[in-house]
């Protein structure tokens, strides 16, 4: 397998980041942050024009990347920067879904995402089913040409700024089975669909979802009825991938700035950097970071790959990442002292970020655990 980056994987990250490193101070994040809306829509549409949200689509969507590479690339810098735009949540998440499932008509607003137009939010996990992606125990009821949507979601990201909803919801089945789940549009001025947002620690808004007898057309469904958990699986396992190289990205940053205060920082006429202690548990975090790399760059590679091996590189990953994200968040805080939780300086928010990370998409021991029972099959 080549890990090498083709040219133009290459000139999309240099560009990305050479953007990024000119606008996305960090005086820009937390002006953002604390906006009402949590994000930039003049930076949102920038990025887009620069094409990063159409390297996340192939090109039968009308994008030009879309493989686990593509998504590497392109989160590793916006974890770099510290990016708080909702590039999972529309692209990644509910745009991917809408790739994989959707019909000519329902593939059409993949345009209008990739312009900058649309944003999405995904729907799916539910106050009771933690890290179990086929717990779902809102209900979707046919009458006629209509479908009734009844049920509740916690912590969708970008709910609030989105202007459609990719909902999931049972057709039949037990609350865990994995057959009878399937994907609905749903705008958000929908009758009886509610919103309660609130501010991440991370940065980024969520809220919590209610839907008390959603009314939608036969057509808001993506997909076979009953037939979306594979597709589910599938695109949570790309957006594992961006949420690792995102976090590696954070962990570069927050790397580097270390590197530079340890050399910049005085005591008794000579950097800390130089004194033993210091050098080593600094060397340590750096060999561990290569390690994160490697694990980075093998699941992306696999993400195109068979199910069972695709899930035990990216449960791999996952787990890795968790334990050395946390490594360089806390290395990183206590080689810096008390100036390192100041909001003005960049690794409070990165170091936040870092830790966070690891509690999406399933945490160290879940995705350990994982790993073990894909091995073992």
């Amino acid at each position: 397998m080549n890990f090498e980056l083709t040219q133009e994987r290459q000139m999309l990250q240099d560009s990305l980041q050479r953007y990024l490193r000119d606008k996305y101070t960090t005086e820009t994040r937390n002006a953002i942050l604390q906006s009402e809306a949590g994000m930039s829509e003049e930076i949102w549409q920038q990025l887009a024009d620069l094409g990063v949200i159409a390297a996340l689509f192939a090109e039968e969507q009308g994008g030009f990347g879309g493989a686990g590479f593509d998504l590497a690339v392109v989160f590793e810098a916006l974890g770099r920067a510290g990016v708080v735009e909702p590039f999972m949540e529309t692209a990644i998440l509910a745009g991917g879904l809408i790739a994989r499932l959707g019909n000519p008509a329902q593939q059409d607003l993949l345009d209008r995402l990739m312009a900058g137009g649309l944003q999405l939010a995904f729907a799916h996990g539910e106050p009771t089913g933690r890290y179990d992606l086929t717990h779902v125990a809102t209900t979707a009821h046919a009458q006629d040409d209509t479908i009734l949507l009844t049920g509740r979601k916690a912590v969708v990201f970008n709910a609030e700024r989105a202007d459609m909803l990719v909902v999931s919801a049972r057709e039949s089945g037990a609350v865990d089975d994995p057959e009878g789940l399937s994907l609905f549009l749903v705008p958000k001025d929908t009758p009886g669909l509610g919103i309660q947002g609130y501010a991440l620690l991370a940065g980024g808004r969520a809220a919590e979802v209610t839907l008390e007898q959603v009314r939608l057309g036969a057509q808001a469904r993506l997909g076979a009825p009953g037939q979306a958990a594979e597709a589910i699986t599938a695109q949570i396992a790309a957006a594992c991938v961006a949420q690792t190289a995102e976090t590696l990205g954070a962990m570069e940053t927050a790397c580097a700035l270390t590197k530079d205060y340890l050399m910049t920082r005085k005591q008794f006429g000579r950097p800390i950097g130089s004194f033993q202690a210091l050098a080593h548990r600094m060397s340590d975090v750096l060999i561990e970071m290569e390690q994160a790399r490697s694990a980075v760059i093998n699941a992306a590679g696999h993400l195109e790959a068979a199910p069972a091996q695709r899930e035990r590189f990216v449960s791999a990953a996952k787990n890795l990442i968790g334990r050395v994200g946390r490594l360089v968040a806390e290395e990183s805080i206590q080689l810096h002292g008390g100036i390192a939780m100041t909001q003005e300086y960049e690794l409070a928010h990165i170091a936040k970020r870092i830790v966070m990370a690891d509690h999406r998409f399933g945490d160290v021991d879940h995705h350990l655990e994982r790993f073990i029972a894909f091995s073992a099959a």
